[in-house]
């Protein structure tokens, strides 16, 4: 399976800040906090992409393509589009923020395997 989700995260390089928990929040860095973020990012991308049609063309159809075509057709729609691209980096940003404050990679692939593994 090739979410739609990696090509996207690997199309924007990704990811604002999480703020600092609070006596009531969950911790950032743990699975929780981790999932909560990478659903609000997901979501928000989903809505996103509804309403930039070439954006979410491109990165549907890369989703059935070889790496090198893919990553070839993404780098190809978001030159031409540099504002879809920011607007996606800003999006994917609490995720890039979570890399750096846990000390993890949070990426889709390892997302995807971690619920396979529970399926």
């Amino acid at each position: 399976m090739k979410p739609i989700a990696l090509l996207l995260f690997s199309a924007s390089a990704v990811f604002a800040s999480v703020t600092a928990p609070t006596a009531a929040a969950a911790d950032p860095c743990s699975a929780s906090g981790l999932a909560s973020t990478a659903s609000g990012v997901l979501a928000q991308a989903g809505s996103y992409l509804d309403a930039h049609p070439g954006a979410n063309d491109v990165l549907t159809a890369a989703g059935n393509q070889e790496t090198g075509d893919a990553s070839a057709a993404i780098r190809g729609y978001f030159t031409g589009h540099p504002g879809e691209f920011l607007d996606l980096q800003n999006i994917a940003r609490p995720l890039t923020s979570l890399r750096s404050q846990c000390g993890v990679s949070v990426s889709p692939g390892k997302l995807a395997a971690l619920f396979d593994a529970l399926a």
